[in-house]
């Protein structure tokens, strides 16, 4: 089984073979300057690197400019003191911005759908009064709302187990009376239906 290279030290001499050395110096060049990027975005530091390939090609890379750099350290026209941002802050400040409107833009259409669907549950909420119901529409309404107690309370005891306090009484109390009445009107023979629990 051959083992990965890795990492390993290079002896620090001057390459012999020329694509060897070419590749060298694009993948070190990179390097170089990327780090002179961020010590730029970091410290905040004016940084200038001029480099010659052994092709004779000239790369540079500087912040804020090669050439104000360049002045400024031979002392040949000093540059007037710029306050220009680093367009590398500038464009990562932008990301955050944008990243920032587009959680906010989503917040903003979940708090528009949640109004819609709360105007929605409160157009459904126009009941008719109870007067109005026939004692089998009571009936039935009892049972429903007896049904949504036991899911109430179902919950309720979920939430309490999990250690989170319920805000809401159950209507089981309420209702007691009410349940009463009926179990004595359906021994009485008044009510031949049973509840359907």
């Amino acid at each position: 089984m051959r083992r990965p290279n890795g990492r390993k030290k290079i002896e620090i001499a001057r390459i012999q073979n020329q694509t060897n050395l070419q590749v060298t110096f694009s993948k070190r060049r990179a390097g170089l300057f990327k780090k002179a990027s961020e010590l730029s975005t970091l410290c905040g530091a004016n940084v200038a690197i001029v480099a010659f390939s052994p092709s004779n090609k000239v790369y540079a890379c500087g912040h804020p400019s090669v050439e104000s750099i360049v002045d400024k350290f031979v002392g040949e026209n000093p540059p007037p003191d710029t306050d220009d941002p680093n367009p590398i802050i500038v464009a990562h400040q932008n990301a955050n911005i944008d990243e920032i409107n587009e959680k906010l833009n989503k917040l903003e259409r979940s708090l528009e759908r949640e109004r819609k669907h709360g105007q929605a549950l409160q157009a459904l909420r126009t009941e008719p009064s109870n007067e109005k119901l026939s004692f089998f529409d009571l009936k039935i309404l009892c049972e429903s709302l007896e049904a949504a107690d036991k899911k109430v309370e179902k919950l309720a005891s979920q939430l309490m187990e999990c250690g989170i306090e319920f805000p809401y009484q159950t209507i089981g109390s309420a209702l007691a009376p009410l349940r009463a009445r009926e179990s004595t009107s359906s021994d009485s023979g008044e009510g031949s239906s049973g509840s359907g629990e």
